[in-house]
């Protein structure tokens, strides 16, 4: 690909390449290329889907109300106009609109990384002998635990706090740090993730909260044997602070909705396990007090952060970042919000949303022709029937009558063998003038031919083959 580049960056008209250049490049992509040539990913008119989203953008730009978070100064000198969402498809669909490369802090939306890294690492019978797995129905910076003495879940600041220290346990704190960082590049297929270390002097500086809660969770000995909790904490604010984009959190997100592979690059990150936990708590936990609510409306696993992040995963199909600072009374934000909303009023990726009797949302997945292979069939059984009235439905198909007399075959007398014949209908009959039951009668020509090729791409046709008899049911359908 660095040649292909190259190529391009030199040359002044047409690019062009030689045939080894294009093997090259062509090679290491066959999949991803015979895919996209045979409308074989999960969004298979991916253009339409890309316009609906950008019309679902426009209208969650206009929304104006929020505050942008203050409580750590760093977070508040980020433009309230700033708006990008980006998407990636669990096969590698990537769309990108707004402010999709300035980089923001994850804050919360780190919370279910961190806690899936610990699942991935420890197990999850390891993970949670220390943090619970119901929402708090609390505010996230709550100091509160449940009967146990433990942190409600993993997505509020206490137990994100102690998941913290269950991750690579015993390490310094640096090898911690870049044990964590490495895991979310690879997350994000290796592109952006950065640090602000402006942030985490912010989060230092200004996170009493979050040391209360620590000193709480130290008297309570919510912390494994050995733990410092300072160092805990530290490393808590550490992992706030790293930087994403919007379009190197949509690839984390589609990490998770691809099982914990990455399917940009097709390295499996996260454990099966790990992931399917995850979106469980994401799920019943990850949006502050908003979590029921937005369970309800949107039915699908995200975090926000108070960075104006939303992470949102819709399972085996694809991931999407929003980024806007304005928050809500909640913390999460505004514009995010009504994206998710609205997204899944047009779409069916509600959990609970219906996939066989659906009629007001659009499924993204349904291939372009399956509307027409119904329709076809439905003319088919009523041709069968002779039903005309319904036959007159179908204003945008010609229906044809075919009479077949005698199909002339072109071959070879030499050559000729009982598999080898090739023929052409080549004169289609006039349109069928539908005012007569009678007309509908089914003409069936027989044939001694084993093979045949019937050569004329513009029309569909409906042949059944019993042995050496091919029965041509001469019903013909002009698109």
């Amino acid at each position: 690909m660095k040649q292909l580049h190259q190529s391009v960056h030199e040359s002044i008209g047409t690019v062009m390449m030689d045939q080894e250049l294009f093997r090259k490049c062509v090679g290491s992509n066959i999949v991803l290329l015979t895919q996209a040539f045979r409308k074989k990913f999960i969004i298979p008119d991916f253009e339409t889907f890309a316009s609906s989203i950008n019309q679902l953008y426009y209208n969650a730009q206009l929304q104006d109300g929020g505050q942008v978070a203050d409580y750590i100064p760093q977070l508040a000198k980020f433009s309230p106009d700033s708006w990008g969402v980006s998407l990636c498809t669990a096969d590698g669909q990537r769309y990108s609109v707004g402010d999709t490369t300035v980089p923001f802090c994850l804050q919360s939306c780190v919370k279910p990384l961190e806690y899936a890294i610990a699942v991935h690492e420890a197990g999850s019978e390891a993970v949670h002998r220390y943090v619970g797995k119901e929402p708090s129905g609390l505010k996230f910076n709550k100091l509160s635990l449940n009967e146990d003495d433990k942190p409600h879940n993993p997505m509020v600041n206490a137990g994100a706090i102690v998941t913290s220290s269950l991750v690579k346990p015993g390490a310094k704190k640096a090898e911690r740090f870049d044990y964590v960082m490495e895991f979310v590049k690879r997350m994000a297929g290796r592109e952006y993730v950065g640090f602000s270390n402006a942030t985490f002097q912010s989060e230092r500086e200004t996170g009493d909260r979050n040391y209360a809660i620590g000193y709480y969770l130290k008297e309570k000995k919510c912390f494994p044997e050995g733990v410092d909790m300072m160092a805990a904490l530290d490393f808590y604010f550490q992992l706030c602070s790293i930087e994403v984009t919007c379009e190197s959190g949509s690839v984390m997100a589609a990490t998770l909705a691809n099982g914990g592979i990455c399917p940009i690059t097709g390295e499996r990150v996260l454990s099966s396990e790990a992931v399917r936990n995850t979106l469980s708590l994401m799920h019943s936990c990850g949006m502050y007090d908003f979590s029921g609510q937005f369970a309800f409306h949107v039915g699908l696993p995200a975090k926000s952060g108070v960075s104006g992040a939303v992470l949102l995963v819709v399972p085996n199909i694809m991931g999407l970042m929003c980024w806007s600072p304005p928050l809500d009374r909640l913390g999460n934000s505004v514009r995010g919000i009504h994206f998710c909303q609205e997204l899944v009023s047009l779409f069916n990726f509600h959990n609970y949303d219906n996939l066989r009797h659906f009629a007001k949302k659009l499924d993204p997945r349904r291939q372009a022709g399956d509307d027409r292979n119904k329709s076809v069939v439905d003319l088919m059984f009523a041709a069968y029937s002779g039903d005309v009235t319904a036959l007159r439905s179908f204003p945008y198909i010609l229906i044809y009558y075919c009479i077949i007399n005698q199909i002339n075959t072109v071959m070879d007398e030499d050559k000729r063998t009982d598999s080898q014949y090739t023929f052409l209908i080549l004169n289609l009959p006039l349109p069928l003038i539908l005012t007569s039951e009678t007309k509908l009668r089914f003409i069936y020509v027989r044939l001694t031919f084993n093979l045949c090729y019937f050569v004329k791409n513009q029309f569909e046709y409906i042949c059944e083959s019993r042995s050496y008899n091919i029965k041509l049911r001469c019903l013909i359908l002009c698109r």
